[in-house]
Order: C-alpha cells, then sequence, then structure tokens
C-alpha cells in the first residue's frame, strides 16, 4: 500500500471539499485550521517516530477532523469519521485501518478521550494552539465564527468565560505536548484571568474579580512544574562535566605512574640485572624493585582499563525505562534506527530522560570511585614500595662494604 499516495488523495478531497460554499461560514474550522492541525499532528507524529501504517492514520484523521463543519456543528465528529470511510473505501484502503481513523477522529469529540497512542496525538494537535502564540487570533475567530453558527451574539465577557472553562478542563495528553505547550498555556489562560479580573473590577464585582485557577487541571499544573528549566539543566551539565574532568585527571595520573615505573624496570633490567654475578647483595632489592615497579603498573592499567557492556537493549527495557541510551556501551551494537527510536521514546518522556540522565552520572561517579580507589593503592605501592626498595639498597651496599 502506497501510504504517500493515498495521502495526497486525502488532501486533495478535503481541500475540495472546503472551496464549497458551505465553507463560507467557517471563520475557524475551515481549511487553514485543518492544515494547521495537519501540521502539529505531523510534528507530534515525528517527534514518537511513528511507522507509515500508524502515519496514514492520524493524518488522514486531522484532514477529516473537521470536515463535518461543513454540514453541521452537532456531531461534526460523526459525519466527518463518516466521510473518511466513505472516501478510504473507494480507495481500498482496509477495514481496520479505516476504523482506526474513525476512532481517531471521534476522539477528538468535546471531552477528548483517547485510548491510544494515535488518539492522544490527533487530540493534541486539534487544541495544539491552546499553547501558542496564536490562541488569542483563534479564539477571536471562533468567537466570531459562532456568531454565525449559533445566531448567537456571545459578549466578550461570555466568550472569555467559556474560554476560561475550557482551558481550565483541558490537559495535554502526549508527554510532548505537555512539555512543549502547558507554561505557553497557562500564560494564555493568565491572560484572560487577568482580563476577567479587571472587567470584574470595573463592575464592582468582588467575588468576580478573585482571579481562580483552582479548576485547572491538576495534570497540567504537576506537568507544568516539572517542566525541565536551566537549574536542573545546568546542574546536571555541571556534574557530568566535573565528573568528565576528574576521568581525565584520573587518567593522566595513571599514565605518569605506567611511564615512570616503566622507565625503571627499563633501566633495572638493562643495566643492573647484568651486573648481579658481580653485585649479589643486590639482587633482593633489585627484585623488590621490579616487583613494586610491576605492581604499581598493573594497578594503574586497571585503573584506565575501560569497561564495556553488552552493546544492546530490548524494547522491554526501553518500556520498562531501565537502560541508560546516554552511554554508548548500551547501544553500539544496535542499528541507527533501532536507536533513533528509542532516543525519541526518551526525549517524549520527562522521567526517562531525566531518569537516564541521573543514571549516567550515578554510573560515571561508580567509574571515578573505581578508578580512583585501584589508583590510590598504586600510589600507595608505589611510594612506599620505593622507601623500602631505597632502604633495602642501601643495606645491601652497607652490608657489602
Amino acid at each position: 500500500m502506497n501510504y504517500r499516495i493515498l495521502l495526497e488523495q486525502v488532501q486533495n478531497h478535503v481541500e475540495q471539499l472546503f472551496k464549497t460554499p458551505d465553507a463560507s461560514n467557517l471563520l475557524y474550522h475551515n481549511l487553514t485550521h485543518t492544515q494547521k492541525v495537519v501540521e502539529a499532528t505531523t510534528q507530534i507524529a515525528n517527534h514518537y517516530a511513528l511507522n507509515d501504517h500508524d502515519f496514514f492514520i492520524v493524518i488522514t484523521a486531522a484532514w477529516f477532523h473537521d470536515i463535518g463543519y461543513l454540514h453541521t456543528t452537532a456531531g461534526h465528529e460523526e459525519i466527518g469519521a463518516d466521510e473518511a470511510a466513505a472516501l478510504l473505501t473507494r480507495l481500498d484502503v482496509s477495514d481496520s485501518i479505516i476504523e482506526k481513523i474513525k476512532h481517531c477522529i471521534l476522539a477528538t469529540k468535546l471531552p477528548q478521550h483517547p485510548t491510544n497512542l494515535l488518539e492522544e496525538i490527533i487530540c493534541d494537535a486539534d487544541l495544539f494552539h491552546f499553547g501558542t502564540d496564536d490562541f488569542t487570533e483563534n479564539n477571536k475567530r471562533m468567537r466570531k465564527e459562532a456568531r454565525l453558527l449559533y445566531h448567537k451574539d456571545f459578549t466578550k465577557e461570555e466568550w472569555r468565560n467559556k474560554t476560561i472553562e475550557l482551558l481550565k478542563a483541558h490537559n495535554y495528553f502526549t508527554e510532548y505536548c505537555r512539555n512543549r505547550l502547558n507554561a505557553k498555556k497557562l500564560e494564555n489562560m493568565e491572560r484572560l484571568l487577568n482580563q476577567q479580573y479587571k472587567t470584574a473590577m470595573k463592575n464592582n464585582d468582588e467575588e468576580q474579580a478573585k482571579p481562580d485557577i483552582t479548576g485547572i487541571s491538576e495534570n497540567n499544573k504537576s506537568k507544568n512544574e516539572k517542566r525541565p528549566d536551566r537549574g536542573i539543566e545546568t546542574m546536571f551539565r555541571v556534574a557530568s562535566s566535573n565528573h568528565q574532568k576528574l576521568s581525565d585527571m584520573a587518567d593522566n595520573k595513571s599514565h605518569i605512574l605506567i611511564t615512570v615505573n616503566s622507565i625503571i624496570i627499563s633501566v633495572v633490567v638493562s643495566l643492573l640485572l647484568r651486573k648481579l654475578d658481580e653485585n649479589n647483595h643486590l639482587t633482593i632489592p633489585a627484585i623488590l624493585l621490579l616487583l613494586v615497579s610491576l605492581a604499581t603498573i598493573v594497578l594503574s592499567i586497571l585503573a584506565t582499563r575501560p569497561n564495556i557492556s553488552n552493546g544492546t537493549f530490548t524494547q522491554q527495557e526501553l518500556n520498562n525505562k531501565t537502560t541508560n541510551l546516554l552511554f554508548f556501551g548500551n547501544f553500539f551494537k544496535m542499528s541507527l534506527d533501532s536507536y533513533k527510536e528509542g532516543m525519541l521514546q526518551m526525549m517524549g518522556d520527562r522521567d526517562f530522560l531525566y531518569g537516564s540522565l541521573i543514571k549516567d552520572i550515578y554510573a560515571q561517579g561508580v567509574v571515578l570511585g573505581r578508578k580512583y580507589k585501584l589508583l590510590r593503592a598504586a600510589y600507595n605501592i608505589f611510594m612506599f614500595g620505593l622507601i623500602v626498595s631505597v632502604v633495602a639498597f642501601i643495606i645491601a651496599a652497607t652490608i657489602d662494604s
């Protein structure tokens, strides 16, 4: 099935429908709005890396979700779902796909109740503008359209109150939209609340003048409070940078020990061991010095020797959020597509993302602890061993003389 060609046919069909005279009263629920919902759907779908099958479902639903407004306002979702089914049947699209598209369209009916990711995507895309700078202009168009469709002149205050209640009750379903849009959405609502407050003060209505945001969805508030901020990002960045610097310092110290002791071993082997026949009294100090240098080198190498994981992760680990995709050892054997899908899933889930950062910093700390423990042991062996070796040389030379 060529989904690209099918989407082109769907787009052409919907665009032609919106060119009919019935669309003249649609100042908001028109082709422009539909195109913006398609753009938002595409953006969210790309974030979640949907496959071609699911991408076709949500984009088709986006094109048809408001087509019912050409006939009526009440039950327009059902009409849109039926029109989508009629076209797709003519295009020989399977019944299973058609049913999923219909469910996505019906899920946009207020109050929204999506049951899966595809339905969540189309629901969030439909009200994407709640969390954008276009909200105020779109809200004005909706009011003008409502006047024409319902033949009722809503005052500014009436419409503002209805909009505030709608924003309070609404919440985005996808993690992507919550993180991206909630802050601006609350900003838009606060602007309306301030306008409501000013109007109430003019009318000397003290009760109405109290801005009330208690009705805001707790889900919205909590998600907004959890939004990443500069302090958290700075904390992770500084911690990771400090760990990297400490790791580099440990590696440099290890390299110094390896270099110094390699020179000592070379000198002892090349010069001293050849003359042990003539200087038997230096045998024990020489062997002691070689053992000290060898032990120091071994510990220094162990401190810098990397540990490699199996290089793969499973879908179950992704779903359980137990893998750390920020560490190369967990993915270097995976394909690019699998890793990309996993990263997109992680970036769309705040808890998964920050959990991975925490695991990454913790893992760096564990590695640093092991490095510095081995490095300290290497320095202790080198320091005390060198002292003992020198004393041994002095004693041997004294006894011989």
